[in-house]
């Protein structure tokens, strides 16, 4: 990640109204970021989560990238770039501890980092586990700044050294995951308005479906449209069979009635 002269002279740059420099590698690698991540909702959530966590492991340097998402009272790991992570995540959800945990559900910045895990006191049953597995030093940012409602869950980056995150700069770490919980946030959105758009197609076909099998109970039995519903939807019953298809076959062998 860029080192904390590099931070400081962009920093510099930002404040100075009268500069006409160029952007300055801070503020090019977050360019190149958002260019990365805003637009790459194609593929669906899973594709996004993988963007993510490589994006998120190119500039840390982190040996390991895994996220954590909520799933109704718990937690899940969707995506890591070593198996190893999920295994440290399991730990983190089975006892209740560990910073992927406090930076999903704790107030504040959302931030929460050990450089030694395996004499790390906070978690006493997580830091000896993460370190048994080889990963001694961990961080963790929660995705989207804690408000009125719950974060989507925390990007969580290990690595098998002690110390071997120490050079990661907090505030880049946060503005990463704001970005991504955005396009995450985005992908999410777009995925359930196509299951919506599919379920409403869906609704529609049978719709016309069941309407064309109520014709022709109607046309070749004399019943009502009341009573040709009724009689589908008792025959769909009694064949344990969907009343949509139940219907679908009427119509396609309507000839042989």
């Amino acid at each position: 990640m860029t080192d904390e002269r590099r931070w400081q002279e962009d920093r510099e740059r930002f404040v100075d109204s009268n500069s006409d420099d160029a952007l300055g590698p801070l503020a090019e690698q977050f360019v190149s970021l958002g260019r990365s991540l805003v637009g790459s909702t194609d593929g669906g959530v899973g594709a996004v989560l993988e963007r993510i966590v490589t994006a998120a492991q190119e500039i840390t340097g982190a040996d390991v990238v895994s996220v954590t998402l909520r799933e109704g009272d718990g937690f899940t790991t969707p995506v890591e770039t070593d198996p190893v992570a999920s295994k440290a995540d399991a730990v983190q959800y089975d006892t209740g501890e560990g910073p992927c945990v406090e930076a999903t559900t704790e107030d504040g910045l959302g931030y929460f980092a050990c450089a030694d895990l395996g004499r790390e006191s906070r978690w006493p049953r997580f830091g000896p586990a993460a370190a048994e597995l080889g990963l001694h030093a961990v961080f963790a940012t929660g995705l989207f700044p804690r408000d009125d409602n719950p974060r989507l869950g925390a990007l969580n980056y290990y690595s098998r050294r002690v110390g071997g995150l120490d050079h990661v700069d907090r505030d880049q770490a946060l503005i990463f995951a704001v970005h991504a919980a955005i396009v995450l946030r985005d992908a999410r959105a777009l995925e359930a308005a196509e299951l919506r758009a599919a379920q409403l197609q869906d609704a529609v076909r049978s719709r016309d479906v069941i309407g064309q099998a109520k014709g022709i109970l109607m046309e070749r039995r004399g019943l009502s449209a009341d009573e040709a519903f009724d009689t589908l939807r008792r025959t769909s019953q009694e064949l344990n069979i969907k009343l949509r298809d139940l219907a679908a076959t009427l119509a396609s062998r309507r000839a042989d009635l």
